[in-house]
């Protein structure tokens, strides 16, 4: 409905200026909010107030005239005009009716595929393999994952990217530490990523017979040294299996299959630096290869280098990212490569875009997006660390987190067998660190509060899969009875009516988390989606009612808010609950 409100607007704006009311050079932006104040209609636009200067008249006057000039259509039920010259509009209730027909008939609410389906390579979580996961790897995992997940709902072909870290100095160090101990004693150690990389890592820092051994071990992985592969190898399987164990804990879409690591780039990095020789990009300073952009500088006014290639021959991120650019739309077929990954690496990335454009790795219209994030933090306003100051090792935030729920559980009075209980608590705790994250937006920083993710109140996890438990028991109840799938919308009254509103949003809602990569929209959808179920389902009998022609109605609204808080929270790599 926005969107065809939005071609009547600009129909009417093309309308203005062939009567000379707007000049016909003057670029307009149709822009239509939703009223808080449901009084204002189901749209507002302040476009006479953005026109009135150029059109050089009075904004309620310019309001008039647009409103005059909207081709006649049953999309429209009534428009007024507010305030200083903002015009509101109430969409025709049949149009309302035939839009909640559409959702209800369809698995896919009635959400339309893109017009112009794209190939988007998405490179998300992209952890370092030399520890386990930690919370911080916690918010590209899950927010990739649900733009990911809404893409191909939008009929985008989707392929995902896992480029992890598994090559560099470091693997040097757990490689010697590996050779040191014998074989059942470093299967046994790597059962604890985090204690072994502590342990190799001691011994680097205390042994300078063991950093030269680490050091050669780098340079004979790197020439492929079949001795040191075998024994990365062997470390790298490892790290991999514990990642897709969170994930799957998780509930990410992402597999082994996925994964797309540095090291699978390594023959290609020759290429990349003889690339960029021949394009005239490379200077050498101080024995390494660098490239000098005009568009980045210092403080001082500097040029800032990007170093391709180190002084000894190694090579950098920067290196591997051209690579991986390069692959992704050669060899991919990406025409939209997005990147989530931590705010603080915006540099880094506008500079190899930037670059992958100057040097051509990227050609055509391809778009290339970073999309940030802030930081978990803890009450103390510092990033998240365990209890005893170290990093959170995700799969330990995982236990927690079900541990909470079933203590949750077990508190309330329920029917459910202890068995039940902790199926349930698995999906309320993880669910309630997903949906905390995700319900935030995704530049900002956030503190993550226990308290605050696991209630049943507000804006949370619980709250959105008890509301969901809440709706489906009417079905329960009803029982063998069916309904009249096909009956008439009738919304009589002022709750159904804004339940309907909320419910027709939800392809609008989509479509924005997708554009703007922001999954708290769709939260915070979902959260209103859940009140205005509450307060219709208060004030509005639906079982018990008598008319069975309201009732089929209502149970009608019942089943589509269902299907939406399912839907909704799928999208958010959220499974729902038959009971809580």
């Amino acid at each position: 409905m926005k969107e065809q409100l939005e071609q009547l607007i600009t129909d009417a704006v093309g309308q203005l200026k062939a009567d000379g009311i707007l000049p016909t050079d003057q670029t307009v932006k149709i822009q239509l909010d939703r009223p808080r104040d449901k009084s204002h209609g189901d749209f507002a636009s302040n476009l006479a107030l953005m026109l009135a200067k150029p059109a050089k008249m009075n904004p309620r006057q310019l309001a008039e005239k647009v409103i005059a000039a909207i081709p006649a259509n049953t999309l429209i039920a009534k428009t007024d005009i507010a305030g200083p010259g903002f015009i509101n509009f109430t969409i025709a209730q049949d149009q309302l009716k035939g839009q909640l027909t559409a959702m209800l008939s369809s698995a896919d609410l009635g959400v339309q595929a893109a017009d112009n389906p794209k190939t988007i390579v998405i490179d998300y979580s992209s952890p370092n393999l030399a520890k386990e996961m930690h919370v911080g790897h916690l918010r590209s995992a899950i927010i990739g994952d649900a733009v990911s997940r809404t893409a191909e709902m939008l009929g985008h072909t989707v392929i995902r990217q896992n480029h992890v870290g598994d090559w560099g100095t470091q693997f040097g160090m757990l490689l010697a530490h590996m050779e040191e101990l014998d074989s059942e004693a470093a299967n046994y150690e790597l059962s604890n990523l985090e204690t072994f990389y502590k342990a190799a890592k001691k011994r680097f820092d205390e042994s300078e017979d063991f950093a030269e051994r680490a050091r050669e071990l780098v340079v004979k992985l790197q020439s492929g040294d079949d001795y040191c592969l075998k024994l990365w190898n062997q470390f790298i399987d490892v790290s991999l299996t514990h990642c897709q164990e969170v994930y799957d804990r998780l509930g990410v879409k992402l597999t082994r299959d996925d994964v797309m690591a540095e090291s699978a780039y390594n023959d290609r990095l020759p290429g990349v630096i003889e690339h960029l020789k021949e394009q005239g990009l490379l200077v050498e300073d101080q024995g390494a290869q660098c490239v000098f952009l005009d568009e980045f500088k210092g403080k001082e006014g500097e040029p800032l280098p990007i170093i391709v290639q180190k002084k000894g021959g190694g090579y950098l991120y920067a290196t591997t990212d051209l690579a991986a650019i390069q692959y992704r739309q050669k060899e991919l077929g990406g025409d939209y490569l997005m990147y989530f990954v931590d705010a603080r690496q915006s540099l880094h990335f506008e500079q190899i875009f930037t670059l992958a454009r100057k040097a051509k790795f990227i050609e055509g219209d391809i778009e290339t997006q970073h999309y940030g994030f802030g930081t978990v933090m803890g009450k103390d306003g510092r990033p998240y660390k365990s209890r005893d100051g170290g990093v959170t090792k995700l799969a330990d935030l995982l236990d927690e987190a079900e541990r909470r729920a079933l203590e949750l559980l077990q508190q309330k009075n329920s029917d459910l067998t202890a068995e039940q209980q902790e199926a349930v608590a698995k999906v309320v705790g993880i669910s309630s660190v997903k949906y905390a994250d995700l319900s935030k937006n995704r530049t900002s920083d956030y503190i993550f509060d226990w308290d605050l993710m696991l209630t049943f109140e507000g804006n949370t996890a619980p709250y959105l899969l008890y509301a969901f438990t809440r709706v489906n028991s009417i079905f329960d109840k009803l029982g063998e009875r069916s309904f009249d799938m096909d009956a008439d919308w009738l919304l009589e009254d002022e709750r159904e009516l804004a339940l309907a509103n909320q419910l027709v949003r939800f392809e609008e809602v989509v479509n924005r988390v997708f554009d703007k990569a922001m999954p708290h929209f769709l939260c915070g959808y979902l959260f209103e989606l859940a009140g205005y179920f509450s307060s219709f389902y208060e004030a509005c009998p639906i079982l018990n009612q008598e008319d069975e022609a309201v009732r089929n109605s209502r149970l009608k609204l019942a089943r589509l808010t269902a299907n939406t808080l399912e839907k909704g929270l799928s999208l958010l790599g959220i499974p729902t609950l038959e009971k809580m």
